[in-house]
């Protein structure tokens, strides 16, 4: 196969896999949404045992390997130079300071309460969106934001007992997060992908081994190295899907599937820890599905409208 037809045949192959355009964005939002809880709960269990620094450095040299693999096979080498773009290098150290802040943030608090706290992400990415971005947001949209946060709320019933000062780590990982992400929107679009995550997982790879000659490493099991292994390679679904997500869907219908999560949160808080949804967590199901639902229904009623006001 010629190389260079390689990111040709991705394209198509992703574009038949989750549509396209606003489409493609929101279905990329909840893939990546469904990797990266994925990846929390697997990091989790690991982190009983192991140091953070030594944890997270153990996962992203199994992510970059497995990146620079998917670079080789894809016959995009030669794109490597990009990694030096002054956009990846801004988003990648925004993207190093959410991970810290996240991860420690997450080894110390339940996992339904950072989740809880994660998904004040869109509500901020909508206010972004509508003041630097200019992007149009109604009443309607506002309204239904507002309505599937409180609809997270119902689910996680966070009380004082459940928030520590870890929290405050968690709510600044969130604006951290949101500053990545409108930094992707000013990615150059011929930059691809993958090197956009290699340069992530590099990045916070480098801070981790940092992290981890202050705290020491310790021996592990092969119980811990195949959570960690698994992480990594969610994490890179993760980072591909968002990147994915918010170069082709709009900010602000995009935005708040990260909802979504939660679902995949509550899952897991089943599976692995035996928590069960009691009525009003069902109820804040029902409200943050039918929120997100309803904003992409208005967003699809605009393009209607749109196409319907142009020229025949």
């Amino acid at each position: 196969m010629n190389p260079a037809a390689s990111p040709r045949l991705s394209g198509a192959f992703y574009t038949r896999l989750l549509g396209q355009g606003t489409r493609r964005g929101v279905t990329s939002m909840i893939l990546g949404m469904a990797s990266f809880v994925t990846n929390d709960m697997l990091t989790k269990l690991a982190s009983m045992s192991t140091p953070t620094g030594q944890l997270v450095s153990i996962r992203n040299i199994t992510a970059t390997l497995l990146i620079l693999g998917l670079i080789a096979v894809t016959g995009q080498a030669r794109e490597l130079r990009r990694v030096a773009d002054r956009v990846i290098l801004l988003r990648s150290s925004l993207d190093v300071v959410a991970t810290i802040l996240y991860l420690i943030a997450l080894f110390h608090m339940q996992i339904g309460n950072i989740t809880a706290i994660n998904m004040a992400t869109p509500l901020v990415m909508t206010a972004a969106a509508a003041l630097f971005l200019r992007a149009p947001v109604g009443w309607r949209r506002w309204s239904a934001v507002a309505a599937g946060f409180v609809g997270v709320m119902l689910i996680v019933q966070p009380r004082a007992s459940g928030f520590n000062a870890y929290s405050l780590l968690a709510l600044a990982a969130v604006v951290f997060i949101v500053a990545r992400d409108l930094t992707t929107r000013r990615l150059d679009p011929a930059i691809p992908s993958l090197v956009v995550t290699l340069a992530n997982s590099v990045f916070v790879l480098c801070s981790a081994l940092a992290l981890s000659t202050m705290e020491g490493w310790v021996t592990i099991g092969p119980r811990e190295y195949a959570l960690l292994i698994a992480s990594g390679l969610f994490l890179i679904c993760g980072y591909l899907l968002i990147v994915d997500a918010f170069r082709h869907g709009d900010l602000a219908t995009v935005g708040p599937f990260r909802y979504t999560a939660l679902v995949w949160a509550l899952f897991f808080g089943l599976v692995v820890w035996g928590d069960i949804p009691n009525s009003l967590a069902i109820v804040g199901i029902v409200i943050v599905v039918g929120s997100g639902l309803y904003v992409l229904h208005r967003e699809r009623l605009k393009a209607r409208d749109a196409a319907m006001d142009g020229p025949a």
